[in-house]
């Protein structure tokens, strides 16, 4: 294909800088309504072309989940993109791209980065929320210079560069001509699939499902149905109706794609129901995130962590095991007891993919995971959520014992931390702020206090070095210490567009016991009643207690 040089002109238009855009863990957010209006997506993309500066020859990937104002968003950009001086965009076809899926194409390619639109977990639909992040040549999320140069250029914008062109197909694998541009739409499912291929045994998951062996996939009709469908439908055999809500909406179908017992409560209720499967697993809004359930059990994910990276050598991906493994400081220590039992290192980071990718880029660690559902390994620099599900197939197949049994053999193995999340929603954020300065003041005062028969050992704000280029991030989560075997997280997330979350970590170890598994809010009712007398979250927000317990 010969670009066409004759071509549409380029357009300068004036526009006013949009305030108060601040990129989070994940990247931009923000209320789909507010995206929609005009001039902001146009503002957001010239600032991220600025900062990146792509230049003359360069090449991106382009993508996203699906929802609601994507189509158009992508329109935009591949104008931008060509007004700018990129040489070549791959877009994936009608815009529907996972995350995990897209640092795999940026990986392959060897281009200079990637466009995601998702808001990953967030609902969507003209309701929702909308959202869009840049990942670099790694594949992986921009680190936090570039998303703060991006935020900074965003309040300073007067003006953007535009092609007037007509909009792409991209309902139809090919190449087409935007000026100078060329735009190459593409499938990734088959790419994707064969990566998995690559990293797990397929007969033995075969074989698994010839022997009985029944599965639910929930895609909440979000972006990695049409994935799921040809790995465990059409290359794995699970048989038709293994992956339900298949299809991508913009609206997810009204529901909201967060993969937890929740807001997957049908699959839930499947799964703990008479002829339940034997196993099912859901993903969320971008494919990144991952839920696994066992016949009348759910595991959580540091659980699913501890049990992947203690498992990961039955796969033919990882034959020598984890060389390292990361997790999250919030995640459970579940993980670090695995990597003392086999000898290897334990990272805990701050929250967020991109301080994972630095230590996978360095041959540092093989499987890296998050409390908020999020495992991966180094195939790629996004968590990935399918690889989960596709692991856990492969650990089954080979040890053939139930979700149940494997997790109550990984417990009298390597001891129980009993975990849970307890999240305060929608609020005021400066309320909220406050309230995490007040808990900052105190910190002193706490060691040696005797709280619900809990002794305070350790009170302190998280701030992480990173081991590879020694970077700083501070502020990253303040930590309550009950000797060794509990603790208590208190963090403010920044993953949502209606006021702010604070999330509160609970977590108690039990050594092995054969005879003894509690549920968690059990075994965890006097951390929980400390951390509640130490916060006094609940008075202070005029709560009986959080919005969600997970």
């Amino acid at each position: 294909m010969t670009p066409d040089r004759s071509a549409p002109a380029l357009r300068t238009v004036p526009t006013a800088p949009v305030p108060g855009q601040k990129p989070g863990t994940s990247g931009l957010r923000a209320r789909t309504v507010e995206a929609m209006q005009p001039n902001w997506i146009e503002n957001l993309t010239q600032s991220i072309l600025d900062v990146i500066a792509p230049g003359a020859g360069s090449s991106l990937v382009l993508g996203g989940d699906g929802r609601f104002f994507n189509d158009r968003a992508i329109q935009v950009l591949l104008k931008m993109a060509a007004a700018n001086g990129v040489a070549h965009v791959a877009v994936a076809r009608n815009g529907l791209l996972s995350t995990p899926s897209a640092s795999a194409e940026i990986r392959h390619r060897r281009v200079d980065g990637g466009l995601i639109l998702s808001a990953s977990h967030n609902p969507g639909g003209e309701d929702g929320d909308f959202g869009l992040k840049v990942n670099i040549a790694n594949g992986g999320p921009a680190p936090e210079p570039v998303t703060d140069a991006i935020h900074r250029r965003t309040l300073e914008l007067d003006v953007y560069r535009v092609l007037d062109a007509p909009d792409i197909n991209l309902a139809s694998v090919g190449n087409t001509a935007l000026g100078p541009m060329r735009v190459e739409v593409f499938d990734p499912v088959p790419r994707y699939v064969e990566l998995m291929r690559s990293l797990f045994d397929f007969d033995a998951i075969r074989a698994l499902f010839r022997s009985g062996f029944r599965m639910r996939f929930d895609a909440m009709h979000a972006v990695t149905g049409p994935y799921a469908q040809a790995l465990l439908e059409d290359e794995l055999s699970a048989g038709p109706g293994t992956v339900v809500n298949a299809t991508p909406k913009p609206d997810f179908g009204g529901r909201h794609p967060d993969p937890n017992p929740v807001h997957a409560a049908d699959l839930v209720a499947e799964l703990f129901a008479r002829g339940a499967p034997d196993f099912a697993a859901a993903s969320d809004g971008d494919g990144d995130r991952n839920m696994i359930l066992g016949r009348g059990i759910c595991v959580g994910p540091s659980d699913s962590l501890a049990v992947l990276a203690a498992n990961a050598h039955l796969a033919p991906g990882y034959p020598d095991g984890p060389v390292g493994i990361a997790r999250s400081m919030p995640t459970s220590r579940a993980a670090d007891r695995v990597a003392r039992a086999l000898g290897i290192p334990c990272f805990e980071t701050p929250t967020g993919w991109k301080y994972f990718a630095t230590l996978l880029d360095a041959g540092r660690v093989t499987i890296c995971g998050e409390e908020s559902a999020g495992t991966g390994s180094d195939h790629v620099r996004e968590k990935d959520g399918l690889w989960a599900v596709l692991l856990w197939l492969n650990i089954l197949a080979v040890r053939r014992r139930s979700v149940a049994e494997l997790l109550g053999e990984h417990w009298a193995r390597f001891g129980r931390d009993y975990y849970s999340r307890h999240d305060y929603e929608g609020v005021d954020p400066a309320a909220a702020d406050a309230i995490i300065e007040t808990l900052r003041r105190r910190l002193p005062e706490l060691p040696g206090q005797t709280i619900e028969g809990l002794t305070v050992s350790h009170a302190g704000e998280f701030a992480y070095v990173d081991p590879v280029d020694g970077s700083t991030s501070e502020h990253q989560g303040i930590r309550v210490s009950f000797g060794t075997e509990a603790r208590a997280v208190f963090r403010l997330s920044g993953t949502g567009t209606s006021g702010a979350t604070l999330r509160v970590y609970l977590e108690r170890f039990e050594a092995p016991d054969p005879h003894r598994f509690d549920t968690p809010q059990a075994a965890l009712a006097r951390v929980t009643r400390a951390a509640d007398r130490i916060s006094g979250l609940p008075g202070l927000l005029g709560r009986a207690g959080p919005d969600m317990r997970g």
